[in-house]
């Protein structure tokens, strides 16, 4: 027997299901990378997608009140001693801690978005709201502002004794 052909080819054959094998497990690792790619580029389309939802829908409420406007008319001004009578306190004209679920941090959260008055936070979709509160980190993304566009309308348009009713059912602005 001639050993210098059987040593390279056992060395050969060796090397050769070694190289299978590892590429199998490349493989298989680059499929799951890619995958993990795939779901990453699901999910910012997905959030993309979400984002433009609420832009139509902003756009649609915009262009519903700019139509109301014209029918409707003007809102109540603010009468602060009305406001008192019905909430047993001081309110200031836009005080958006009037809504239910909003405390000064929130407040202080959505001025720096430019939403600063009760008509601003009533043409606010509820998309956004929870977009600004995730924009304030963890702490803030608990909260749930469901009802705050609501409420802030109704502060807006100065139905104060049907706005204290609602809040009695509410839990935190839910």
């Amino acid at each position: 027997m001639n050993w210098c052909f059987i040593i390279p080819l056992i060395v050969g054959l060796i090397c050769g299901v070694l190289g299978y094998l590892l590429g199998k497990q490349s493989a298989a690792t680059a499929t799951k990378v890619i995958k993990d790619v795939d779901n990453t580029e699901v999910l910012k389309w997905r959030e993309k997608y979400a984002d433009l939802e609420g832009q139509l829908v902003e756009c649609r409420k915009s262009l519903k009140l700019e139509r109301e406007k014209g029918a409707v008319g003007t809102v109540l001004p603010f009468d602060a001693a009305k406001v008192k009578a019905v909430f047993g306190k001081k309110v200031k004209q836009d005080d958006l801690k009037i809504v239910e679920g909003i405390g000064p941090k929130i407040e202080e959260l959505f001025h720096n978005n430019g939403i600063k008055t009760w008509k601003d936070l009533s043409e606010t979709t509820v998309l956004r709201c929870k977009k600004i509160l995730k924009s304030g980190g963890k702490a803030f993304e608990i909260h749930r502002p469901d009802t705050w566009p609501k409420q802030a309308e109704m502060a807006y348009k100065g139905l104060w004794e049907e706005l204290k009713q609602w809040q009695k059912t509410l839990d935190g602005g839910r």
